[in-house]
């Protein structure tokens, strides 16, 4: 973890260089030009065929996280509702809660519904209350997480961690795990997006540096404290999640608002991600089919009770494309409703080309970084070890998912 704390702190460095790029005007002067995302520096510095496979990733990437946030949050739902039947009925009572699948088809329906609020992503107040969630429910899970150390009297676990049935198993095990950090740990999708927002002098990449600093700190310091102090708590029965698998019983609930916690973020969350798709849809389809009604054409639906001039637009494309959307990522998280391999991967399958190899490239561009250099060298190694690191998480991954889905 502490590994990718650092590889995540010299990747956002690497990148932070990368927002202004010089360009030559006309006069021959050379100004400095903003790259406003992530994909505009990899357009800028490195062409339209990497960013073409930029593109593809972050979609991927955005498309997986609304799959693996549809999981989760159908485990704390199921959750929620164990916790109560726990405390009315006992610890040993069959509180089975049927399976995730009833909450998984609620969680897209209300999908559906929040699909068409307009400007829904926008809102500030959703990332407030993002932040909030977040940390409200990882300094509960700290904090049960000690409490029950405590209570023990002992710290449980071993330094070799859980014992698989052969070497191979074990193998597949720390792959996916490496996976799951992966997924958590890189921000470098949204940084430029961040370092946009910020005033200068002193130049935005010195104030992105120190904020970047605090980051992966903080960052580390809240994953490391909630991993550490559940295992101390639960040793090789830690489950994977430990405010939905059940190693905390009381009090409930505690538990039961944690996990609105994570539902409430969760229920944000898939739209802030799922919105960048919607919107480049709505674009490469208008511009594919200009004259086309059903893709260009809006319809005033007025809604009871509410004055004629705030009544809605319905778009038939977006109605089809953004229901099939929530659709088959439900499909999908139905599919393989596997949390923890579901995370390794998409933390694999994205950490090395848009966390390590696109932004060591274009800072190489950047920096005007010559081939065979002591810093050329240098920054291409660390590349080549994180890509076989990233390989070797995304065979245990699927792995993992092979052998749940066929188990």
């Amino acid at each position: 973890m502490l590994c990718f704390a650092f590889v995540t702190y010299l990747s956002a460095f690497l990148l932070s260089h990368c927002y202004r790029s010089p360009v030559h005007s006309d006069d021959g002067s050379q100004k400095r030009q903003r790259n406003y995302t992530y994909m505009d520096a990899v357009r800028t510095h490195l062409g339209e065929k990497r960013t073409w496979l930029c593109g593809l990733l972050q979609y991927l990437n955005l498309y997986g996280t609304a799959i693996a946030y549809t999981i989760t949050t159908a485990t704390c739902l199921r959750a929620i509702v164990r916790a109560n039947c726990y405390h009315s009925r006992g610890h040993d009572a069959p509180c089975g809660a049927g399976g995730d699948h009833l909450y998984m088809l609620l969680f897209g329906a209300a999908q559906v519904v929040l699909s068409f609020i307009p400007n829904f992503h926008n809102m500030a107040w959703l990332s407030v209350v993002a932040a909030v969630m977040s940390f409200t429910y990882s300094t509960i899970g700290l904090g049960l997480g000690l409490a029950k150390t405590i209570e023990n009297g002992a710290i449980k676990g071993s330094v070799t961690g859980v014992p698989m049935s052969t070497p191979a198993q074990k193998v597949w095990r720390v792959a996916q795990a490496i996976g799951d950090i992966a997924f958590a740990y890189p921000y470098t999708i949204v940084l430029l997006e961040i370092q946009d927002t910020l005033k200068s002098p002193p130049p935005e990449s010195e104030t992105m540096q120190k904020g970047n600093v605090i980051a992966v700190l903080a960052t580390t310091f809240f994953y490391l404290a909630v991993s550490c102090f559940g295992y101390a708590a639960f040793g090789n029965a830690a489950p994977g999640n430990l405010l939905t698998g059940f190693g905390f019983y009381e009090p409930y609930w505690l538990i039961d608002f944690a996990n609105a916690c994570i539902v409430l973020h969760l229920l944000g969350g898939y739209q802030m991600f799922s919105q960048q798709i919607f919107t480049f849809a709505d674009r490469s389809l208008a511009a594919r089919f200009p004259n086309s009604a059903f893709v260009n054409k809006s319809y005033a639906v007025k809604v009871p009770g509410v004055p004629a001039s705030w009544s809605y637009r319905l778009n038939l494309q977006r109605v089809c494309f953004r229901t099939a959307y929530v659709a088959s990522t439900t499909g999908l998280a139905l599919l393989f409703p596997y949390f923890n391999e579901v995370l390794g991967v998409l933390g694999a399958v994205v950490f090395w080309p848009l966390a390590i190899y696109l932004p060591v490239e274009m800072y190489c561009v950047q920096r005007g970084v010559r081939p065979w250099t002591r810093t050329w060298v240098a920054l291409q190694a660390f590349s080549a070890v994180c890509f076989v690191v990233g390989t070797f998480a995304f065979v245990g991954s699927v792995e993992g998912v092979i052998r749940k889905r066929l188990g």
